[in-house]
């Protein structure tokens, strides 16, 4: 049997490259697995070679030591592959096929599956609905960031690439339908935006870059990101944004009507969750409402706050004893008062993901140019981890076999 190698949690702080077992078509007991997985049977499953595994700014929450995550935790949610060995019960994808692989985890089967609602299945994680890889609370399902990875629930989940040479020709764009585009592109379509609107994105990182890209996808007039990092700014500049340095000025509506005329956006994006930091003179301090309170007063009477960015209900790093188990300080009155739409929770990737490989594979969209999608090996995963941590306007994507041309 071949060996396998993947990037693991071991403390605050740091990850390592280890050896692990190369994974059966069965859920073992391991760190972070639920009890009433252990022992979970994957006959409806995959094994996949992995061909990119990306680095998640959700998986750096972790290694900062900012959830609950045990050590010894597989990393990575961000996966795509090849199949080489098919469960017993896969009708549908065959061994050789090039897939992209949902980050959610579901079944297919349950109600909320049923309902597009694949973000909260009820089936696969015992603890509460939804899972994933690789992560906290998720039921405990081993990460991707690794030479091989089991994936459940294949014909269900798996999207096949029609044209495995092509695909491996966009792989860089197409790693991101795991996760980051689907995601930005949910908080800026749930968020309302549509041809001629005017959108701000709360964040730089690959997440907001996703939503700013998936904003002009969407026909947005002006697309405006603010961060307080220069460099990503930067970034969100190289493709057509405005942006707003966000450490140099206290109030978001008077640079917002700097830039339109009028104080106010039709759309806002939260990309950056609950280790947001304040604004101007403030920008040094963890303020985890601020991004939240700020896109309800920029955000239009009557309009929506996509929010794909991630909040927790266990936060040991947090300012105070409400932040720790994630009660923030949000002035919800205003967003009564504005009838403002609220959408929240991991997006459901399989509503999407197909519209958004599309776009790819015709050269509509240029994710990997936006994100700048930064490839490296698997034994240079933990210093894509300090880079990421330490604000690089990249997107680490990791080649653990050496099959991306770049």
């Amino acid at each position: 049997m071949a060996d396998n190698r993947a990037v693991v949690y071991v403390g605050k702080g740091k990850v390592e490259v280890q050896d692990i077992g190369f994974p059966e078509l069965v859920l073992k007991d391991g760190p972070g697995v639920h009890p009433k997985n252990v022992g979970r049977k994957c006959e409806h499953g995959v094994i996949l070679k992995v061909v990119t595994t990306n680095i998640c700014g959700s998986d750096q929450h972790m290694v900062r030591g900012r959830t609950t995550a045990p050590a010894g935790l597989v990393l990575g949610h961000e996966i795509t592959g090849e199949v080489i060995e098919v469960g017993r019960d896969v009708e549908f994808i065959k061994k050789g096929d090039l897939v992209s692989v949902p980050f959610n985890i579901a079944c297919g089967r349950c109600q909320m599956c049923k309902e597009q609602k694949t973000h909260v299945c009820l089936n696969v994680n015992p603890e509460r609905p939804g899972g994933a890889y690789g992560y906290v609370d998720m039921g405990g399902w081993v990460g991707g960031q690794a030479e091989y990875v089991m994936v459940p629930y294949a014909d269900f989940q798996l999207l096949k690439f029609p044209d495995k040479d092509l695909a491996m020709e966009k792989i860089l764009d197409l790693t991101m339908l795991s996760d980051i585009f689907p995601t930005g592109f949910h908080g800026a379509y749930s968020a309302g935006v549509r041809p001629g609107s005017t959108v701000y994105i709360a964040g730089a990182g690959p997440v907001g870059l996703a939503a700013a890209h998936s904003a002009q996808l969407l026909g947005a007039s002006v697309v405006i990101v603010g961060d307080l990092n220069p460099d990503r700014l930067a970034q969100a500049r190289s493709f057509g944004c405005e942006t707003i340095d966000l450490s140099k000025h206290d109030n978001l509506g008077e640079q917002i009507e700097q830039i339109l005329g009028e104080p106010v956006v039709d759309a806002a994006v939260d990309c950056v969750g609950f280790e947001a930091h304040g604004h101007g003179h403030h920008h040094a301090q963890e303020a985890p409402a601020t991004v939240l309170n700020s896109i309800m007063e920029v955000t239009q009477v009557g309009g929506k706050l996509g929010i794909p960015g991630l909040y927790v209900t266990g936060d040991p790093g947090g300012i105070d004893e409400d932040a720790k188990v994630g009660s923030l300080k949000i002035r919800f009155g205003l967003g009564w008062a504005k009838a403002h739409t609220f959408v929240t929770g991991q997006t459901p990737v399989m509503r999407y993901h197909r519209w958004l490989m599309n776009l790819i594979l015709h050269e509509k969209a240029q994710i990997a140019k936006a994100v700048n999608a930064t490839v490296i090996s698997l034994d240079e995963a933990p210093k894509g981890y300090e880079e990421f941590d330490k604000g690089a306007a990249k997107k680490f994507v990791i080649d653990p076999h050496g099959l991306v041309k770049h």
